[in-house]
């Protein structure tokens, strides 16, 4: 996998954390996910999404397993496994790890995920810089 094709996954993960915060900012207690069917919809809603992320990360480790390596401070195996329950195993989904992850880990994940954009794009400019500077010293 390319670094375009890593920088293309990394902002659909942006996508899909942007929307789960904004379903999110409904739910106030993990129990608001239960009580209402509003609420079971926003679960359904963001554990898609999460899903999704956790897709995405797979992609990502699948073809470049030293990349995420750089960014340890998420643990990146407890996503892809989350993906897993939601994929194989939903009625295992409880409304509380599901809050959990959206009020303690999304926040960072959202941070760090901005970061490694950043840096691949910075990477990149660098790049593209650097080869127009040896095509200009070619007389290209």
């Amino acid at each position: 996998m390319s670094e375009d094709e890593i920088s293309d996954n990394l902002g659909l993960m942006m996508e899909s954390i942007i929307l789960v915060q904004q379903r999110f900012s409904k739910i106030l207690e993990p129990a608001d996910f239960a009580g209402s069917t509003e609420g079971v919809t926003l679960l359904d809603a963001i554990s898609m999404r999460l899903q999704v992320i956790g897709e995405l990360v797979k992609k990502i480790q699948k073809a470049d397993p030293i990349f995420l390596l750089g960014y340890a401070e998420i643990d990146w195996k407890k996503i892809a496994k989350f993906r897993d329950i939601v994929s194989h195993h939903y009625e295992h989904v409880d409304h509380e790890i599901v809050y959990d992850i959206c009020k303690m880990h999304i926040p960072k994940l959202n941070e760090v995920v901005q970061k490694m954009r950043n840096s691949l794009l910075e990477r990149s400019a660098r790049e593209s810089s650097r080869i127009g500077k040896r095509s200009k010293a070619r007389g290209y």
